[in-house]
C-alpha cells in the first residue's frame, strides 16, 4: 500500500487536499441529494393533494370517440384523475406507507380526514384509465416513449363514499441534473484549489527539494562548493542560509582536524621512526625484538586513528567496481598467506564504491574472525536490493549485551592491547565508518546452533545498490 502513495511533500498535501475535499464533496453531495429527495416527495405529494382536494367533474364516457374538440381538450388535461368505485391498488403492487404518512398530513391540514389513502408507484403503460384517454387522442402504431416511465398514484375515499378520487403525475427516480451539477461544482474546486495549493507547495518545496540535495552533497563530499542561494518563503530562507553557515562551520573544523591530525601524525612518527633506528644497537635480542614489538603497535595504532579520522572526508572518488572481484582479490591475499579463509557463494554486483577504503574494511572484518575465529567464510549475495558481504567464523561470538559496545571505538572483546590479542580496538569502529562512507550499515549477529548454543559470529556488510 505504501509503494503507492506519494512520498515527496508535495505528493502528501496535495493527495490529502484532495481527499479532504472529496470527502467533503461527498459529504455535502450526500446532503444536497436527501434534501433534493425531500423537496422532490413534498411537491409530488402536494401535487397529489391538489389534484385530489380540487375535485373536478368527470365524465364516465371517456372512452366514446364522438368527442367534440374542446371537450376533448378539457378532458386531456384532466386524464390523470378518475372517481371510480374499484380499488386503486392492482394486484402485485404494494402500499408506500411514508409517502401515504406524507399524504395523509397534507390533506389534514387541508381539513380532509381520509377513510382511505392508497399511494403507490406504477408504469404508464399498465394503467388503463391512462392508456385509454390516451389512445382516444389517435391512433398508436407503437407506444410513445412516455409510457414507458412510472407515475405515482394516489387514491383517497372520504368517509361515507363508496368510490375513490385516484390522482396521477409522472415520477422519475433519476436527478441527471442535479448529479451533473455535483460533479460539475468538484471539479471547479478541485480545479481552483488543489491548483492554487500546487502553485504555492511547489514554491515551498522547490527550495526544500534544492536544500535536501545540497545536504546529500556535503554530507558526501565535505566541501563548501556549490552552496545554494535562499529562496522560497521567509522561513525557507533563513533554513538555507542557515545551513549554508552550518557547512561553513562544520568544513572549519574538519580543516583544522586534519591539519592537527596531520601535525600529530608528523610529530610521532618522525621520532618513532628514529626511535626505530636507534633499537638496533641494542645487544640484547629479546629486549629489542620488545621494543620494536612496542614501536610497532604504536604505528599500527596511529595508523587505524588517522584513517579513522581521514575516513569522513576521502579524497579518492568512487569508481563502478566489481564487488565480487574485490572480495575474491582480497581472500586470496590471506589464501597465500595460508591463512584459513574461504570464499563461499558470489554474485556478480557491481556497484560505485572506494576499493582501497573497502579492501580495509574487509581486511579488517575477517582478521578479526581469523584472531577470534580461526577461520573465516566470505560470501556475497543480493537481498531486498542491498549488496550483503558475509564473514562467518567459528569462534565464541559476543554476548548480545556487548554487540552495540563492541563498535565503539578502543572496545575489544579481550581486556589486554597486545597486537596478538586483538590491537587497540578500532578495526569494527573502522569498518562501521568506512560501510557507512558508502551509504551502507555494518552489522554483528551471533550465528547459532539449533539447541541454541552460540556457534560463531557473523559480520554482515551492507550496501544499497545503485
Amino acid at each position: 500500500m505504501r509503494r503507492f502513495l506519494p512520498r515527496s511533500l508535495l505528493g502528501q498535501m496535495l493527495l490529502s487536499v484532495a481527499l479532504a475535499l472529496l470527502v467533503a464533496q461527498t459529504l455535502s453531495a450526500v446532503l444536497q441529494y436527501r434534501a433534493a429527495e425531500q423537496r422532490r416527495e413534498m411537491n409530488a405529494a402536494n401535487q397529489l393533494a391538489f389534484q385530489l382536494v380540487a375535485d373536478p367533474r368527470f365524465d364516465y364516457r371517456l372512452g366514446n370517440g364522438n368527442i367534440p374538440g374542446d371537450d376533448r381538450q378539457r378532458r386531456w388535461r384532466r386524464l390523470r384523475v378518475e372517481r371510480t368505485p374499484d380499488n386503486p391498488l392492482h394486484a402485485g403492487e404494494k402500499h408506500e406507507p411514508g409517502r401515504e404518512e406524507l399524504l395523509r398530513k397534507i390533506l389534514t391540514d387541508q381539513g380532509i380526514d381520509p377513510a382511505e389513502l392508497i399511494v403507490t408507484t406504477r408504469k404508464v403503460y399498465k394503467d388503463d384509465y391512462v392508456m385509454k384517454v390516451a389512445r382516444s387522442r389517435g391512433s398508436w402504431s407503437t407506444p410513445p416513449d412516455w409510457t414507458k416511465g412510472e407515475m405515482l398514484v394516489a387514491g383517497l375515499r372520504r368517509a361515507g363514499q363508496d368510490t375513490y378520487t385516484v390522482a396521477r403525475i409522472p415520477y422519475s427516480e433519476k436527478e441527471d441534473r442535479q448529479i451533473g451539477s455535483l460533479v460539475a461544482q468538484t471539479l471547479l474546486l478541485y480545479i481552483v484549489l488543489v491548483g492554487g495549493l500546487a502553485f504555492l507547495l511547489r514554491r515551498i518545496t522547490r527550495p526544500l527539494a534544492a536544500l535536501t540535495k545540497r545536504v546529500e552533497t556535503f554530507a558526501e563530499t565535505r566541501m563548501t562548493d556549490g552552496q545554494i542561494e535562499p529562496s522560497g518563503p521567509e522561513d525557507t530562507r533563513r533554513l538555507i542560509s542557515a545551513h549554508n553557515a552550518m557547512e561553513r562551520s562544520i568544513a572549519a573544523l574538519l580543516d583544522e582536524k586534519d591539519v592537527m591530525l596531520g601535525a600529530i601524525g608528523h610529530d610521532l612518527k618522525t621520532p618513532l621512526a628514529a626511535l626505530r633506528v636507534r633499537i638496533e644497537s641494542v645487544e640484547n635480542d629479546t629486549e629489542r625484538e620488545r621494543m620494536a614489538a612496542t614501536i610497532e603497535d604504536i604505528t599500527s595504532s596511529l595508523d587505524d586513528i588517522l584513517s579513522l579520522a581521514r575516513v569522513g572526508r576521502p579524497s579518492d572518488p568512487m569508481e563502478r567496481t566489481e564487488l565480487s572481484a574485490l572480495l575474491a582479490s582480497v581472500v586470496e591475499e590471506y589464501e597465500d598467506m595460508g591463512e584459513p579463509v574461504e570464499l563461499g557463494e558470489t554474485q556478480r554486483t557491481a556497484m560505485r564504491l572506494r576499493a582501497t577504503w573497502l579492501r580495509r574494511a574487509l581486511r579488517n572484518l575477517i582478521s578479526n574472525a581469523l584472531r577470534y575465529g580461526e577461520n573465516a567464510r566470505v560470501s556475497l549475495v543480493r537481498e531486498n536490493g542491498d549488496a550483503v558481504i558475509r564473514i562467518e567464523d567459528d569462534g565464541p561470538g559476543i554476548p548480545e549485551g556487548e554487540i552495540a559496545a563492541m563498535m565503539e571505538p578502543f572496545a575489544r572483546g579481550e581486556s589486554s592491547r597486545n597486537r596478538e590479542t586483538g590491537g587497540a580496538g578500532l578495526g569494527l569502529t573502522l569498518a562501521r565508518a568506512i560501510a557507512e562512507q558508502h551509504g551502507g550499515s555494518l552489522t554483528l549477529l551471533n550465528r547459532t546452533e539449533p539447541g541454541g548454543k552460540i556457534a560463531g559470529l557473523v559480520a554482515e556488510l551492507r550496501f544499497p545498490l545503485d
